[in-house]
């Protein structure tokens, strides 16, 4: 399990952003705090609530001159069209092969919901260099992240 102290585990997904394009990770550190906000699924209820969150405390978190992705293994596609249908303004990281999912060893199964091998829910605030000051990871992923909490931590990056 990733923890505050390591070197956050670097990664190339593809990135929806409105258009689907590469994101490799390493080019995005160095300009502020890195927030990876790791979810199970788009569209689900818990989800969504906690994208729209986000998405509320988006200008708090560019005050902090940090830079927010959502990671999950949903398709660049669909995690365009969640973007659009909850107007989320910060882009959508796609680990359809499970990769980042893996590494951050955030790998879990939501039989009732027939999701297998995706993301449990998982905050991680990154610095410049790339270490993890902050990681939080939910005992239930229906549970949201302590938003006052991740602020904090990011302002303290």
């Amino acid at each position: 399990m990733v923890s505050e102290g390591d070197s956050a585990p670097t990664f190339t997904a593809t990135l929806a952003n409105g258009d689907v394009e590469e994101f490799d990770l390493s080019e995005h550190l160095g300009d502020g705090p890195t927030v990876l906000a790791f979810f199970p699924g788009a569209f689900t209820p818990p989800c969504s609530n906690e994208m729209v969150a986000l998405q509320d405390h988006l200008g708090e978190f560019e005050s902090a001159g940090a830079t927010l992705y959502g990671v999950s293994a949903d398709s660049a596609f669909s995690l365009n069209a969640f973007r659009d249908e909850h107007g989320l303004e910060f882009d959508l990281v796609s680990d359809m092969g499970r990769d980042v999912i893996e590494s951050y060893d955030l790998t879990i199964d939501i039989e009732d919901l027939g999701l297998f091998g995706v993301a449990n829910r998982a905050v991680f605030v990154l610095d410049e260099d790339g270490e993890v000051t902050y990681a939080w990871v939910s005992d239930d992923p229906t549970v949201e992240p302590d938003y006052d909490e991740l602020l904090d931590a990011v302002e303290s990056v």
